[in-house]
Formats: C-alpha cells, sequence, structure tokens
C-alpha cells in the first residue's frame, strides 16, 4: 500500500476545489488498480475526465507538469479506459487533464494551472 504524501494530498484538495468552482462534478479520488492511481475522476459537460495532479514547493525538481512524463500519460490512458469499462453508464466522452499547484513555504496555493486534453485521446 502506498504511503501517503501529505503535500500532494494537500494539492489533490485545492485541485477539486478549483475544479468544484469551475462546474466539475467529482465522481471519485484516488482510483487505485494496483500500483498505478488517477487522482480525480470528474464530470464536465458530458465528457468524463480524469486529472493528475501534480503539486510543488519550490522548482527544484522543475515545474509541477515536468513530473508528468509520456510514460505517466500512457498509464493514465489505460488506467481511465479500465475505469470506463468499470463505469459504462458515464458518459463515453474521456479526456485527461493535469492540474499543476504550486504551494508557497506555508503550505497556501500560490500557482494553480489547469491543462486540458493533455493525452490527445
Amino acid at each position: 500500500m502506498k504511503i501517503a504524501n501529505p503535500i500532494a494530498m494537500l494539492g489533490e484538495d485545492i485541485a477539486s476545489d478549483f475544479l468544484k468552482k469551475k462546474g466539475y462534478k467529482i465522481i471519485e479520488r484516488n482510483f487505485r488498480k494496483k500500483y498505478e492511481e488517477i487522482d480525480i475522476v470528474a464530470v464536465y459537460d458530458s465528457i468524463l475526465v480524469f486529472i493528475e495532479v501534480k503539486t510543488r514547493k519550490s522548482d527544484s525538481y522543475g515545474t509541477p507538469f515536468d513530473g508528468i512524463s509520456p510514460f505517466k500519460v500512457r498509464h493514465l490512458v489505460a488506467l481511465a479506459q479500465f475505469y470506463k469499462q468499470l463505469h459504462p453508464k458515464l458518459p463515453d466522452e474521456m479526456r485527461i487533464d493535469a492540474i499543476g499547484v504550486v504551494l508557497t513555504f506555508d503550505n497556501k496555493p500560490e500557482s494553480i494551472e489547469h491543462l486540458e486534453n493533455i493525452s490527445g485521446f
């Protein structure tokens, strides 16, 4: 079992609130299959959206989006397709988004960036 990272969990909470304010309906958080995970599953405008959230407190390891490799995107696509098979009544149109959260030294959101359809699927 993966141990929860408190900074990652805070970033996902911030991202969920951000998405709700934009009109997204959160369906599920932290959907897991073995060692893979989708941070947030939501529906927006009749689209099933899978959201990868990356949170940083500094740019020492790059931007939040630098943490999303092509390998990671391929795994997200496969996991999204699996999720859709388990939930056939959800919308057929799907996409994968990414949200980057940068926190201040005292864990307040400094910036939130939302990239839509990072996989092109």
